[in-house]
């Protein structure tokens, strides 16, 4: 599995406003600064505002900050914001998609493993994100 790219600019995204605190960033500084397309982080913007994950304004005092706490806000709230829920594989998500069904042996290793994967990103948030991103002096 690999989260897409419009997910992985998203994440940088919100990470950027965490390390902003409070402040109005204009969205062209955070495309500058995170190297990702100003169309594209327009679209990604537009998606994280949807889902409450970020608050913009517009005009020359306008810009985009966090809907929340950076502490809480989630990585996967983030990603699903984007690209939607998370399904290791067809079976996790529709128990009946598969003609093995209860016969595989796979299935629980696909479920187990998607778990451990949901709860990892829904267990990290923003703020545990700037506290492991500080140099160590």
């Amino acid at each position: 599995m690999q989260i897409t790219r419009q997910a992985d600019y998203a994440v940088r995204a919100v990470l950027h406003l965490a390390r902003s605190g409070d402040q109005r960033t204009a969205t062209s500084m955070i495309a500058e600064e995170q190297r990702i397309p100003p169309s594209f982080l327009a679209k990604i913007v537009s998606q994280l505002s949807i889902a409450g994950l970020l608050h913009t304004s517009r005009g020359a005092r306008g810009g985009v900050t966090l809907a929340r706490d950076a502490k809480d806000i989630t990585l996967l709230e983030v990603i699903e914001a984007i690209d939607g829920p998370i399904q290791l594989n067809e079976c996790v998500g529709d128990k009946g998609s598969c003609s093995f069904d209860e016969t595989c042996p796979l299935r629980p290793v696909w479920c187990d493993a998607q778990e451990d994967l949901v709860n990892r990103l829904k267990g990290t948030n923003f703020a545990d994100m700037m506290v492991k991103d500080r140099p160590i002096l």
